[in-house]
């Protein structure tokens, strides 16, 4: 984001009013804007030649694109990404537009899968775009977990529960998994399962990594009290024996047996961690986020944007997120505060039911 931040301020006044004219009028019609259109309400009195000077210099940098054979520009992604982060400007919540969502969520009856309905009803209607509704973190005991890889930077991890409900939560897994490595994990955590839910799972792991530890220490101490091997203290939270004087242990059965001990641990150690990873992940909440187009892996093909908040329960956890899938041309100065106060009211109205 400093990147896109430094060639914002790189900008002099005219071509950050250029960039951001064209991006407006973009959203506002979704059709290219072309110099002469600028022209006619620019602050200044300047050419369309000029202008055109500008936006040529703005497509340089990426920030702009040429559709058609016409004059008229359009924002790229990255301009679109670089407008939402620097000069977007989030209106107040439309009065019209609160009272409407307050009458939906206002008849604060029936379950919580009813009430969420009504949500994504409200903000369909309110904003004319697709609503996306994720319900609170369900924890029943778990029968199976499934991890999906779905991009170098993007996995999903698919919970089924004992009492039949499904959940599919996106996460960022640690760097360095492979799909193989996931299902591994996944493999690790079935066979652990036992009708446990996802905090005790954690709980679990947890005291697995913790025994490990203690078998690691017992079976090196000896190890070390002989000085045949010394504990390696590089600053990083992975542990590390280093053996000396390897081949005295050559003819002694016993110590070659403690070693590949010693190193079957330390793989199953790290295997564990890794484990307690996922689990953390997939446990967490995402923040309010804007995602343009391909920066959102589940409708990049479409071209899509996603405008999402969360919602936390009274102890202020993330329980859930609420948000609006639509063009990217979305009026995101407006879209914004109905996402945001419509997340700020489900999570007083979960709270208010616990």
């Amino acid at each position: 984001m400093s990147e896109r931040n430094d060639i914002l301020g790189e900008m002099n006044d005219r071509s950050r009013e250029v960039f951001r004219r064209v991006v407006e009028g973009y959203l506002a019609t979704g059709d290219p804007v072309g110099s002469r259109t600028l022209t006619r309400d620019f602050s200044e009195k300047i050419s369309a030649a000029t202008i055109r000077n500008v936006m040529q210099d703005l497509e340089f940098l990426g920030l702009l694109d040429s559709p058609h054979v016409s004059a008229g520009r359009i924002p790229s992604q990255l301009g679109l990404r670089m407008f939402v982060d620097g000069l977007l400007e989030v209106r107040d919540l439309d009065r019209d537009d609160q009272q409407k969502i307050d009458e939906t969520l206002g008849k604060n009856a029936g379950d919580v899968g009813s009430m969420l309905d009504r949500v994504g009803s409200a903000l369909s209607g309110v904003t004319q775009g697709a609503s996306l509704v994720l319900a609170p973190k369900h924890e029943a005991p778990i029968k199976h977990i499934e991890f999906v890889s779905l991009a170098q930077d993007r996995a999903l991890v698919v919970l089924v529960m004992a009492d039949g409900h499904v959940e599919n939560r996106l996460f960022t897994p640690p760097p360095g998994q492979t799909p193989s490595s996931m299902r591994e994990a996944a493999n690790f955590l079935n066979a652990l399962i036992e009708g446990r839910t996802l905090s005790e799972l954690q709980t679990v792991i947890r005291d697995e990594i913790s025994r490990r530890r203690q078998e690691i220490d017992q079976l090196s101490r000896a190890l070390i009290d002989s000085g045949l091997a010394v504990w390696a203290e590089d600053g990083s939270s992975q542990e590390r024996l280093i053996v000396r004087g390897r081949s005295n242990l050559l003819g002694d059965a016993q110590g070659e047996e403690e070693l590949e001990r010693i190193r079957t641990l330390f793989d199953d150690l790290e295997r564990k961690r890794d484990i307690a990873e996922f689990l953390e992940l997939a446990d967490q909440g995402d923040g309010v986020r804007i995602f343009i187009g391909s920066e959102n892996k589940l409708f990049s093909l479409s071209g899509s944007s996603l405008v999402v908040s969360p919602y936390m329960n009274a102890d202020r956890k993330i329980v859930g997120a609420v948000g609006v899938i639509g063009p990217k041309r979305l009026n995101y100065g407006r879209i914004v505060p109905i996402v945001d106060y419509t997340a700020q009211l489900v999570g007083k109205l979960i709270s208010d039911r616990t």
